[in-house]
């Protein structure tokens, strides 16, 4: 057995003409096209073209001879460059092309001018899916077959020159507008549009390097819709402890996604077991309602959630959230009298122990924050004037104490976590009872006005209740009493509201609170019928004409008796 050894001799040459190194990207069964520009110099030297293999390097073509149907070479003189044209390309046919002359063709030594690099890319599927301007949107990538190979996203107007990858595995990382998580265990590479705008649709590649000069991707048809119903947003709260129900719609077809917003503005699916359908419908792409329940809630459920549409094919799950809910966490409101000191608790997630808290009077987003003194921070006290503010980081909870209170520290408390953003959690109401009481004391049939003092456009409410904190969430207002006995005045420009009870009843009878935050006592009591009017005057002025009359002749019959008996000298 003989074996023919033949050796290679090469050199790397630079010329002036030449870009060293290209990359050409080709679909799988398509024809590739690997052109090598060439100096004068060259023009009549032979062509090679080789190909790198892992151990050795093998000659593919020359311009006088064919080794494969697939491959074959053309040498276009004058425009001074050759090409090497490979059809129905397979994966296999990826790697570095060396392009290349023979400067002794007896001795096989030869020049390599300049580099292809074929890069292979597999199109296993198109899918296409429908997001809405200002929603967010998930898409699910599949490539159970390669689990741990590198995954990326790319659009294709660009060439899929900017591809967005994680960088790391199994860690949510951001890339510019996208936040992407590369699941290992699974295969599946997560996308997720943070906020879509109109600019995001297109085709996109969701792809996976399967080797260095091989990828294998699905062919992602995005479009995005700008319209007025999505997104939708809506605002929920609920006391703590207590069960809340957040409701949502979806197209009829599609299955349910409910998921919760993190720091990161990331929105991880949760579980849809409470899911429960409140309305469904039979008709086709009509809209079904459905609800979410949360029971016993916490700190750590509130917080913004989104719900949507999820659709799955054959090799991506995308899911298109439409619905935005800003769940916010109420306490019993805090009553306290003018004067005297109020604390106010709020209650944190462990995970925010090392975060700073603030207490925000009315408003606590970061453009219209009201803070009421610098935040405090792992067990330190901030003190400013009347307020005082602690962390209580082994209890998870930091309270802020107000001192010597009066009517301009009612209202309404957040208690915030300040991230890159800040994380309104929860609130509760403070109010202030003012000194001043009134009693008033009425008849059934009678009318009374109650004037009222308020100190903003906001704060004015009626209500009757035995406490004020029953105001807030039991307490029957004026604005849900249906008695048209019941009337209310405003006299804007002196401060002043005035309510109006006609035709009075035993029933009316209560304590009743003037103002929402800040609040005046009224105790009203109706009694049942007229005093009765001992006074001899004012009884004679109630008597009837005649009992009037038959008086006056008794009083002149004991008169004249009188005057007769003394005349007589009997009196």
């Amino acid at each position: 057995m003989k074996i023919l050894l033949i050796f290679f001799t090469f050199s790397l040459i630079s010329d002036s003409c030449c870009n060293m190194r290209k990359r050409v990207e080709v679909k799988n069964g398509k024809t590739a096209l690997l052109r090598c520009e060439y100096s004068q110099n060259h023009i009549h030297d032979a062509k090679r073209i080789f190909k790198e293999e892992k151990y050795y390097i093998d000659e593919i073509i020359n311009s006088t001879w064919k080794k494969n149907k697939r491959f074959s070479m053309t040498d276009s003189k004058d425009q001074q460059f050759m090409t090497l044209i490979i059809s129905a390309v397979t994966p296999d046919d990826g790697g570095v092309y060396l392009c290349g002359v023979s400067v002794y063709s007896h001795s096989y030594s030869y020049s390599i001018i300049n580099t292809v690099h074929l890069h292979v890319i597999i199109k296993v599927g198109v899918s296409r899916a429908t997001g809405h301007s200002g929603g967010r949107m998930m898409i699910k990538c599949e490539h159970p077959q390669h689990k741990t190979k590198p995954k990326y996203i790319c659009k294709e107007s660009d060439g899929c020159s900017e591809r967005k990858n994680p960088g790391v595995q199994d860690e949510w990382m951001e890339n510019g507008d996208v936040s992407l998580y590369d699941d290992t265990r699974a295969g599946v590479l997560m996308v997720f549009f943070r906020e879509l705008k109109a600019a995001d649709a297109g085709t996109y590649r969701c792809g996976v390097n399967v080797s260095h000069y091989t990828e294998s991707f699905t062919e992602l048809q995005l479009d995005v819709r700008d319209g007025a119903k999505y997104p939708k947003t809506k605002t929920e709260s609920a006391h703590l402890g207590e069960e809340v129900n957040i409701t949502c719609q979806i197209p009829e077809e599609h299955k349910v996604n409910f998921c919760k917003e993190d720091d990161d503005h990331i929105c991880q699916n949760i579980s849809t077991s409470a899911v429960t359908e409140m309305s469904p419908s039979s008709e086709r792409n009509e809209e079904r309602v459905f609800t979410v329940s949360i029971s016993n809630v916490s700190v750590r459920d509130a917080g913004v959630y989104w719900c949507g549409a999820e659709t799955r094919d054959t090799h991506l799950t995308f899911i298109s959230l439409t619905t935005k809910i800003q769940l916010n966490l109420f306490m019993a409101p805090v009553v306290r009298r003018e004067g005297e000191s109020a604390e106010i608790f709020c209650p944190y997630d462990s995970i925010y122990k090392s975060k700073s808290k603030s207490l925000c009077k009315g408003k606590c987003s970061t453009r219209d924050r009201n803070t009421l003194n610098e935040t405090v921070r792992e067990e330190k006290e901030t003190k400013t004037d009347r307020l005082t503010l602690n962390d209580d980081v082994t209890a998870s909870v930091f309270t802020g104490t107000i001192t010597g209170l009066t009517a301009e520290d009612a209202g309404k408390y957040w208690c915030a976590v300040t991230l890159e953003r800040d994380v309104n959690y929860l609130y509760t109401h403070l109010i202030v009872i003012m000194n001043e009481e009134l009693d008033l004391t009425k008849y059934e049939g009678d009318d009374v006005s109650i004037q009222c003092k308020h100190h903003d456009e906001h704060q004015k409410c009626f209500c009757k209740a035995h406490e004020p904190s029953m105001c807030v969430k039991d307490g029957v207002s004026l604005e849900t009493i249906r008695d048209d006995r019941f009337s209310f005045s405003d006299e804007a420009s002196t401060g002043v509201f005035t309510v109006n009870i006609t035709d009075l009843r035993e029933e009316d009878s209560g304590i009743y609170w003037c103002g929402s935050h800040i609040t005046t006592k009224v105790t009203l009591t109706v009694k049942k019928g007229k005093e009765v009017i001992r006074n001899p005057v004012q009884r004679l002025e109630s008597e009837p004409r005649q009992i009037l009359t038959e008086m006056c002749r008794r009083r002149c019959r004991v008169a004249e008796e009188k005057q007769r008996r003394q005349a007589c000298g009997t009196g």
